[in-house]
């Protein structure tokens, strides 16, 4: 899977599962504020990615993710390995 498709994908899947508009989803935005996460929101985050994207994510992997672009990296950390 490229970058894109992550992107494109996980996008489309956080903006429909936290009901915001795609459009506030941008590579420098905070992941927490913009999706108004707290501790509980983050374990659907993992549920969302391993439902969508078939890989496992832990507290550890969020150490330093603060914009979408570090998740989308993490993402494909994580796919691609």
């Amino acid at each position: 899977m490229t970058i894109e498709q992550i992107i494109e994908k996980a996008t489309e899947v956080l903006a429909e599962e936290f009901e915001i508009d795609a459009a506030e989803i941008t590579p420098e935005a905070s992941l927490k504020e913009t999706l108004g996460l707290d501790s509980l929101d983050l374990v659907d985050v993992v549920v969302l990615v391993d439902n969508h994207f078939g890989v496992t994510l832990t507290g550890p992997d969020f150490v330093g993710v603060v914009t979408f672009a570090q998740f989308y990296e993490l993402l494909n950390r994580k796919i691609n390995g």
